[in-house]
């Protein structure tokens, strides 16, 4: 049923931002929206044009001074050594470039009308979100403000239980790290190793929240070269138990698409089609009561294409497979020629699917999911509304 989502986006978008060798200095939202418009699948009465987030609402989760800091920054331009050590800003990576704050700002002001939309009834996808790794009092992993923070605690100012589902390559930190003493927010990351990727600390499987929200938060690090039958299998694994047993009342879904084949940050080997279908399960859990954001995702061809097919199934649609001729000119407009060596490269012009990538599944995946089910306190206690005699059953 198409009309029961909205999409959140921004004429900003089309401004040059981050930096030309920057991992973010790519077409994304545009492009995505470009290739909807193409295939006829985002008409004006489901696009809604984002506001900037009001600095008291940026402040429910962002200190004073660091936000004095980026407003400062932006308007002259220049951060200084002390800003650059103090906040992360005006470095590599997190550039200050010219309007950086108004973005950030717009794109975290999404996430906060996306919960809305959801308080009314609506899915709401704003592609531009998904910054998880912002911290309080700084700028990290090219994350200026957390929105995906700043959206939970919308839904939790109308008393909703959340569930945070992560499907980003990179472990949602920040947005752990803010509800890791909260029972009623659930975290739950898949994710690649931080041993070997950012942010290079935590996320691991004993990685599990603290004080009375210990238990709900859950991290599962997938290892190098994760393909479609790896994913699948640890996704079902999770997601399913997780919601059962927590029972939220609305659903935070970052839809990070660097998990893809092609996309040049990870080490994994992810169909279109699987992270669909990932996303196809977790609608059918929470719908309406789901919001959406972007996050990571460093190919833009792989990333609007996928995004596309995202926004196709939150609406309630379907897209045929092969590209439309006007999208197929918007991509192969992009200059990009990383991968084009690649026997899939040419694909990309063509269809929005992917070469399946299966194989076995790995002995790293089964051995972690067993841990998980063996070790893990969620899965020891009681399901939400269970009391007596059976909460105090263990389920493994």
């Amino acid at each position: 049923m198409t009309g029961s989502a909205v999409f959140f986006g921004a004429a900003r978008y089309r401004r040059p931002s981050y930096n030309d060798n920057h991992p973010l200095g790519i077409p994304r939202v545009s492009l995505t929206v470009d290739l909807l418009r193409a295939y006829g699948a985002l008409p004006e009465a489901e696009y809604q044009e984002s506001r900037q987030a009001a600095d008291y609402e940026l402040a429910w989760f962002h200190t004073q001074e660091y936000l004095r800091a980026a407003r400062r920054i932006e308007a002259s331009g220049r951060a200084s050594a002390a800003d650059r050590k103090r906040y992360n800003l005006g470095n590599l990576e997190n550039p200050a470039f010219a309007g950086f704050y108004t973005t950030a700002a717009i794109a975290t002001g999404a996430s906060i009308q996306a919960a809305e939309a959801v308080i009314g009834g609506r899915i709401g996808f704003n592609p531009a979100g998904g910054m998880h790794h912002a911290a309080p009092h700084q700028a990290r992993g090219f994350c200026y403000f957390n929105d995906p923070v700043l959206g939970i605690l919308r839904l939790r100012r109308e008393g909703w239980r959340v569930l945070y589902v992560d499907l980003d390559a990179h472990h949602g930190d920040g947005v752990e790290d803010a509800f890791a003493t909260d029972p009623e927010v659930f975290t739950l990351s898949l994710h690649m190793g931080t041993e070997r990727a950012y942010p290079f600390q935590g996320g691991g499987l004993d990685d599990r929240g603290q004080g009375p929200g210990e238990g709900y938060a859950l991290n599962l690090p997938m290892p190098a070269g994760a393909h479609d039958d790896d994913y699948r299998t640890a996704f079902e694994a999770v997601w399913g138990p997780v919601v059962d047993r927590f029972q939220p009342d609305a659903v935070v879904f970052q839809a990070g698409t660097d998990i893809l084949l092609a996309d040049p940050l990870s080490r994994f080997r992810v169909s279109t089609q699987t992270f669909l279908a990932m996303a196809a399960r977790i609608q059918a859990d929470s719908a309406p009561r789901l919001l959406v954001t972007g996050g990571g995702g460093y190919h833009p061809l792989a990333l609007a294409r996928c995004w596309a097919g995202l926004w196709a199934q939150l609406s309630g649609r379907e897209l045929p497979v092969e590209l439309p001729p006007a999208g197929r000119e918007h991509l192969e407009a992009v200059d990009w020629d990383l991968d084009e060596d690649e026997d899939w490269f040419d694909e990309l012009f063509r269809s929005r699917l992917d070469p399946p990538q299966r194989g076995r599944v790995k002995p790293e995946v089964e051995e972690a999911l067993d841990h998980l089910h063996r070790h893990h306190p969620f899965f020891r206690r009681a399901p939400v509304g269970v009391t007596g005699a059976a909460a105090n059953t263990p389920t493994s």
